[in-house]
């Protein structure tokens, strides 16, 4: 698949060919689909917690007498149906996390990126260098580049080139910035357009395969 490379005034420079093994690979919505569920259900913190009868306070002697009320007999007003006894069924702190093979997670990854490549969702520009970490400059080449879309920036590494990347669209609500390494399926389907310096094309296939 060739694609127009641009420059960060979004003029054409030359046409580039996609690795077709990362941007032609087979779409497989399932498998996109467990890698995204994976990645939410692993974000939970899982802190949730209720207090159980044995838990709340309060409760110590029989409430009243077993027998000669008309009332229900009951022992603790710790019991769930009394107010500010203890819950039942209710969450306590566990663990969310999923499993999924790593080629199964990178094989959803190249799904993805060939979703996106196919709806036009790529832009590839010759190099990401920005001189300084403003707010005004980034929103000008976010502008030249993508238009009003949201994007999601992938940088190759992490030097000082990404850190002023990184500062430059902190205030800007429609990007975000990434590394190719922590590349997931929810940014690349959550943004309109993934745009990517050459360089990162490389990080890409070294990472994916």
């Amino acid at each position: 698949m060739k694609v127009d490379v641009l420059d960060l005034k979004g003029q054409k420079v030359r046409e580039f060919e996609l690795p077709a093994a990362l941007f032609e690979a087979p779409v497989n919505i399932d498998l996109m689909h467990q890698a995204y569920t994976r990645q939410m259900a692993n974000a939970r913190l899982g802190t949730h917690q209720t207090k159980v009868r044995g838990e709340v306070r309060g409760g110590g002697r029989k409430p009243f007498k077993q027998k000669g009320t008309g009332r229900a007999r009951t022992g603790s007003t710790n019991a769930a149906q009394w107010v500010g006894g203890g819950r039942i069924h209710t969450p306590h702190p566990r663990s969310y996390e999923q499993s999924m093979p790593k080629k199964m997670r990178l094989a959803a990854l190249r799904s993805a990126l060939s979703a996106k490549a196919a709806d036009a969702g790529i832009v590839v520009v010759d190099g990401f260098d920005i001189t300084e970490a403003k707010t005004r400059v980034m929103a000008e080449v976010l502008s030249n580049l993508v238009g009003t879309s949201t994007a999601l920036i992938l940088m190759p590494v992490k030097d000082q080139n990404y850190d002023t990347v990184m500062r430059s669209a902190d205030n800007i609500e429609s990007a975000k910035v990434l590394l190719a390494s922590y590349l997931n399926v929810r940014d690349v389907l959550g943004f309109d357009k993934v745009v990517l310096p050459l360089k990162t094309i490389d990080a890409l296939v070294a990472h994916l395969g």
